[in-house]
């Protein structure tokens, strides 16, 4: 009996420092992307959101490495803006347009 309630026991810990675990890593991991807007690759949302735009764009790391991603925003954005994408593991957690030459070196030769 004293096993079976300490093996219970045992479980809930692990499974609640799992939870712990993941939704620190979800916090606090971000990956950076590169991108160039280009305005006919937005789609507009119906709806009552804030979030009335959806773009779909090729978006690079640091080292030049493609990755596709889609984030939305509140209006449509400056086109041939470079932006840096901040990436969690659900998608795009937040944007800001940069210069062309804070873009690491790798990412300038693939959006020139």
């Amino acid at each position: 009996m004293k096993g079976k309630v300490f093996a219970a026991g045992l479980a809930v810990l692990l499974l609640i420092g799992g939870i712990i675990g993941g939704l620190y890593y979800m916090e606090n991991y971000d990956k950076i992307y590169y991108t160039k807007v280009d305005n006919s690759q937005i789609t507009e949302l119906s709806g009552s959101s804030d979030m009335k735009y959806e773009y779909d764009l090729s978006s690079y790391d640091e080292s030049g490495k493609k990755r596709n991603l889609k984030f939305k925003t509140s209006r449509e954005l400056k086109e041939n803006a470079y932006l840096l994408l901040e990436v969690r593991p659900a998608g795009v957690y937040k944007w800001e347009e940069v210069q062309y030459d804070e873009l690491p070196q790798a990412v300038q030769e693939k959006l020139k």
